[in-house]
Protein backbone atom coordinates (compact mmCIF):
# COMPACT_ATOMS: atom_id res chain seq x y z
CA UNK A 1 0.00 0.00 0.00
CA UNK A 2 1.68 3.17 -0.78
CA UNK A 3 0.70 6.41 0.94
CA UNK A 4 2.00 10.13 0.85
CA UNK A 5 2.84 11.93 4.02
CA UNK A 6 3.02 16.02 3.26
CA UNK A 7 2.89 19.16 5.00
CA UNK A 8 3.14 22.76 3.98
CA UNK A 9 4.50 26.18 4.57
CA UNK A 10 2.17 29.29 3.83
CA UNK A 11 2.38 32.88 3.61
CA UNK A 12 -0.99 32.75 6.14
CA UNK A 13 -4.19 30.98 7.19
CA UNK A 14 -6.89 31.65 4.66
CA UNK A 15 -6.23 31.18 0.79
CA UNK A 16 -9.40 33.00 0.17
CA UNK A 17 -7.76 36.24 1.87
CA UNK A 18 -4.94 35.81 -0.83
CA UNK A 19 -2.62 33.66 1.43
CA UNK A 20 -0.64 30.78 -0.69
CA UNK A 21 1.04 27.94 -0.46
CA UNK A 22 4.96 28.85 -0.37
CA UNK A 23 6.43 24.90 0.33
CA UNK A 24 5.65 21.61 -0.04
CA UNK A 25 7.45 18.29 1.13
CA UNK A 26 6.35 14.60 0.74
CA UNK A 27 7.16 11.51 2.10
CA UNK A 28 6.43 7.61 0.33
CA UNK A 29 5.23 5.24 2.77
CA UNK A 30 5.22 1.64 1.32
CA UNK A 31 3.37 -0.88 3.94
CA UNK A 32 4.12 1.89 6.41
CA UNK A 33 7.64 1.93 5.79
CA UNK A 34 9.31 4.93 4.32
CA UNK A 35 10.51 3.92 0.81
CA UNK A 36 13.43 6.84 0.36
CA UNK A 37 11.32 8.86 -2.47
CA UNK A 38 10.25 12.35 -1.42
CA UNK A 39 9.84 15.34 -2.73
CA UNK A 40 10.51 19.17 -1.61
CA UNK A 41 9.28 22.38 -3.65
CA UNK A 42 9.63 25.69 -3.08
CA UNK A 43 6.89 27.99 -4.71
CA UNK A 44 7.08 32.17 -5.05
CA UNK A 45 4.01 33.45 -3.54
CA UNK A 46 3.18 36.38 -6.12
CA UNK A 47 2.95 38.44 -2.41
CA UNK A 48 4.67 39.67 0.43
CA UNK A 49 5.43 37.26 3.19
CA UNK A 50 3.89 38.85 6.42
CA UNK A 51 6.28 38.62 9.59
CA UNK A 52 3.96 36.21 11.63
CA UNK A 53 4.48 33.99 9.00
CA UNK A 54 7.98 34.41 8.65
CA UNK A 55 8.60 34.23 12.34
CA UNK A 56 6.71 29.89 12.07
CA UNK A 57 9.25 28.91 8.72
CA UNK A 58 11.49 31.20 8.05
CA UNK A 59 10.42 31.69 4.73
CA UNK A 60 11.52 34.85 3.21
CA UNK A 61 9.81 36.95 -0.16
CA UNK A 62 13.28 37.42 -1.30
CA UNK A 63 14.23 33.96 -0.70
CA UNK A 64 10.78 32.75 -2.94
CA UNK A 65 11.35 35.26 -5.24
CA UNK A 66 14.28 33.02 -6.73
CA UNK A 67 11.93 29.80 -7.37
CA UNK A 68 9.14 28.93 -9.72
CA UNK A 69 5.55 29.74 -8.97
CA UNK A 70 3.33 26.45 -8.12
CA UNK A 71 2.09 26.52 -11.91
CA UNK A 72 5.45 25.40 -13.26
CA UNK A 73 5.92 23.02 -10.52
CA UNK A 74 2.21 21.51 -10.49
CA UNK A 75 2.67 18.36 -12.93
CA UNK A 76 6.14 17.55 -10.97
CA UNK A 77 4.42 17.37 -7.49
CA UNK A 78 1.15 15.86 -8.87
CA UNK A 79 3.23 13.01 -10.82
CA UNK A 80 4.73 12.20 -7.41
CA UNK A 81 1.39 12.14 -5.51
CA UNK A 82 0.01 9.93 -8.30
CA UNK A 83 -3.36 8.81 -6.72
CA UNK A 84 -2.44 7.81 -3.26
CA UNK A 85 -3.93 8.58 -0.24
CA UNK A 86 -2.59 11.58 1.40
CA UNK A 87 -1.71 11.75 5.16
CA UNK A 88 -1.27 15.38 6.73
CA UNK A 89 -1.32 16.96 9.98
CA UNK A 90 -4.89 18.96 10.07
CA UNK A 91 -5.12 17.70 6.51
CA UNK A 92 -7.87 19.92 6.07
CA UNK A 93 -5.59 23.34 5.77
CA UNK A 94 -3.08 21.29 4.15
CA UNK A 95 -6.07 20.13 1.20
CA UNK A 96 -7.13 23.67 1.49
CA UNK A 97 -3.99 25.04 0.35
CA UNK A 98 -3.22 22.94 -2.32
CA UNK A 99 -6.74 22.50 -3.38
CA UNK A 100 -6.34 26.64 -4.10
CA UNK A 101 -3.05 26.56 -5.86
CA UNK A 102 -5.05 23.76 -8.28
CA UNK A 103 -7.96 25.96 -8.77
CA UNK A 104 -5.36 28.86 -9.40
CA UNK A 105 -3.56 26.84 -12.24
CA UNK A 106 -6.99 25.53 -13.73
CA UNK A 107 -6.46 21.82 -12.31
CA UNK A 108 -8.97 19.55 -10.81
CA UNK A 109 -8.92 19.25 -7.10
CA UNK A 110 -7.28 16.13 -5.28
CA UNK A 111 -10.79 14.50 -3.74
CA UNK A 112 -11.22 15.08 0.02
CA UNK A 113 -11.63 11.00 -0.01
CA UNK A 114 -8.29 10.32 -0.25
CA UNK A 115 -7.10 12.33 3.23
CA UNK A 116 -6.39 11.10 6.01
CA UNK A 117 -5.82 13.42 9.09
CA UNK A 118 -3.32 12.43 11.89
CA UNK A 119 -4.91 15.05 14.33
CA UNK A 120 -8.22 12.95 14.47
CA UNK A 121 -6.62 9.82 14.48
CA UNK A 122 -4.92 11.26 17.84
CA UNK A 123 -7.48 12.47 19.21
CA UNK A 124 -9.46 9.03 19.07
CA UNK A 125 -6.57 7.34 20.21
CA UNK A 126 -6.05 10.34 23.60
CA UNK A 127 -8.98 12.21 23.77
CA UNK A 128 -8.23 15.60 25.62
CA UNK A 129 -4.65 15.34 25.96
CA UNK A 130 -2.69 18.03 23.49
CA UNK A 131 -2.45 16.85 19.62
CA UNK A 132 0.12 19.38 17.97
CA UNK A 133 2.88 17.59 16.11
CA UNK A 134 5.20 18.59 18.77
CA UNK A 135 3.16 17.56 21.82
CA UNK A 136 2.29 14.17 19.87
CA UNK A 137 6.28 13.37 18.80
CA UNK A 138 6.72 14.35 22.79
CA UNK A 139 4.60 11.27 23.80
CA UNK A 140 5.64 8.88 21.31
CA UNK A 141 9.39 9.64 21.94
CA UNK A 142 9.97 11.16 18.24
CA UNK A 143 13.11 12.96 18.66
CA UNK A 144 12.46 16.53 17.44
CA UNK A 145 15.67 18.69 18.91
CA UNK A 146 16.59 19.19 15.68
CA UNK A 147 13.28 21.14 14.92
CA UNK A 148 14.15 25.07 15.18
CA UNK A 149 11.70 26.24 12.41
CA UNK A 150 8.48 24.60 10.76
CA UNK A 151 9.58 22.96 7.27
CA UNK A 152 8.16 20.91 5.20
CA UNK A 153 9.89 18.32 4.53
CA UNK A 154 11.50 17.99 8.33
CA UNK A 155 7.57 18.29 9.38
CA UNK A 156 6.35 15.70 7.07
CA UNK A 157 9.52 13.32 8.20
CA UNK A 158 8.59 13.48 11.71
CA UNK A 159 4.44 13.30 10.75
CA UNK A 160 5.73 9.89 8.78
CA UNK A 161 6.93 9.09 12.21
CA UNK A 162 4.06 9.95 14.21
CA UNK A 163 1.44 8.39 11.48
CA UNK A 164 3.40 5.03 11.77
CA UNK A 165 3.47 4.86 15.82
CA UNK A 166 -0.45 5.40 15.49
CA UNK A 167 -1.11 2.96 13.11
CA UNK A 168 0.91 0.87 15.36
CA UNK A 169 3.90 0.31 12.89
CA UNK A 170 6.12 -0.09 16.04
CA UNK A 171 4.17 -2.52 18.24
CA UNK A 172 4.41 -4.76 14.86
CA UNK A 173 8.38 -4.28 14.29
CA UNK A 174 8.79 -4.97 18.14
CA UNK A 175 6.45 -8.23 17.36
CA UNK A 176 8.58 -9.69 14.95
CA UNK A 177 12.09 -8.66 17.57
CA UNK A 178 10.11 -10.45 20.09
CA UNK A 179 9.79 -13.30 17.58
CA UNK A 180 13.74 -13.22 16.65
CA UNK A 181 14.36 -12.93 20.34
CA UNK A 182 12.57 -16.14 21.38
CA UNK A 183 14.21 -18.17 18.81
CA UNK A 184 18.04 -16.95 19.85
CA UNK A 185 16.71 -17.77 23.86
CA UNK A 186 15.52 -21.40 22.64
CA UNK A 187 18.87 -21.77 20.96
CA UNK A 188 20.89 -20.82 24.49
CA UNK A 189 18.57 -22.73 26.42
CA UNK A 190 18.81 -25.67 24.14
CA UNK A 191 22.79 -25.78 24.27
CA UNK A 192 22.61 -24.86 28.09
CA UNK A 193 20.65 -28.20 28.17
CA UNK A 194 22.97 -30.25 26.90
CA UNK A 195 26.08 -29.94 29.31
CA UNK A 196 23.60 -29.92 32.34
CA UNK A 197 24.55 -32.70 34.29
CA UNK A 198 21.91 -34.84 35.11
CA UNK A 199 20.87 -36.04 38.45
CA UNK A 200 19.06 -39.05 39.54
CA UNK A 201 15.43 -39.12 41.32
CA UNK A 202 15.41 -38.71 44.82
CA UNK A 203 13.39 -40.87 46.77
CA UNK A 204 10.96 -40.20 49.05
CA UNK A 205 9.43 -42.98 51.31
CA UNK A 206 7.98 -43.65 54.67
CA UNK A 207 10.12 -45.46 57.16
CA UNK A 208 8.50 -48.01 59.49
CA UNK A 209 8.45 -45.52 62.70
CA UNK A 210 7.28 -42.95 60.48
CA UNK A 211 4.61 -44.98 59.29
CA UNK A 212 4.09 -46.38 62.95
CA UNK A 213 3.51 -42.54 64.64
CA UNK A 214 0.76 -42.21 61.41
CA UNK A 215 -1.08 -45.09 62.13
CA UNK A 216 -1.06 -43.92 66.02
CA UNK A 217 -2.67 -40.64 65.06
CA UNK A 218 -5.05 -42.14 63.10
CA UNK A 219 -6.27 -43.77 66.04
CA UNK A 220 -6.77 -40.79 68.29
CA UNK A 221 -9.26 -39.15 65.82
CA UNK A 222 -12.86 -39.59 66.75
CA UNK A 223 -15.27 -40.65 64.49
CA UNK A 224 -13.08 -39.58 61.18
CA UNK A 225 -14.59 -38.77 57.74
CA UNK A 226 -13.61 -41.73 55.91
CA UNK A 227 -15.09 -44.28 58.76
CA UNK A 228 -19.13 -42.75 58.11
CA UNK A 229 -21.11 -44.33 55.95
CA UNK A 230 -22.17 -42.35 52.91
Amino acid sequence: MREIIFDTETTGFDPASGDRLVEIGCIELINRVPSGRTFHAYYHPERDMPAAAYNVHGLSAEFLAKHPVFAKGAAELLEFLEDSPLVAHNARFDFGFLNHELKLCGLPDISMDRMIDTVAIARTLHPGAKHSLDALCTRYGIDRSHRVKHGALLDAELLAQLYIELTGGRQIGLGLAQEEDKEIVGVELTASAVVRPVRPARVFEASAAELERHAAFVATLKEPLWHQEA
